[in-house]
């Protein structure tokens, strides 16, 4: 159980410092998500609502299609919050949830890892996660 925690700990910290380091956002309240807004917003509440209805994989592959489609070399870092988003809110959710609908602490891990790539901050990402 502590294990756990430290775990969700770390990631969420990773996850907040990303945001401070890149988009300079000191603070963020997951029941705002004031860095996102319009349509980033509505697509985050769908992705979330999926991923509650046990649809997470469904949601991370239309996450990963959005990501192909807007294309990460647009120089759009608006993707890169949603993405860091939407894996924190995953990495809120208990084990029991996640392995109930098929994935784990790990895969939130290497999601993030893999959008961090996806963006150019592969590095950063590998740094700060290290020492989970």
């Amino acid at each position: 159980m502590v294990q756990k925690d430290y775990i969700m700990r770390i990631i969420h910290e990773m996850v907040r410092t990303v945001l401070k380091l890149i988009f300079h956002i000191d603070e963020v309240k997951e029941e705002e998500l004031v860095f996102l807004e319009g349509t980033d917003r509505d697509f985050y509440q769908q992705l979330c609502l999926l991923a509650e209805e046990g649809k997470i994989n469904q949601a991370e592959n239309m996450l990963y299609e959005n990501l192909e489609s807007e294309g990460p070399g647009t120089g759009d870092l608006e993707n890169l919050k949603l993405a860091l988003a939407f894996y924190d809110y995953l990495n809120g959710k208990d084990n029991d949830f996640l392995d109930s609908h098929d994935f784990s602490r790990e895969e939130v891990v290497e999601g993030i890892k893999d959008v961090m790539k996806l963006y150019g901050y592969g590095g950063l990402a590998e740094t700060l996660l290290e020492s989970r």
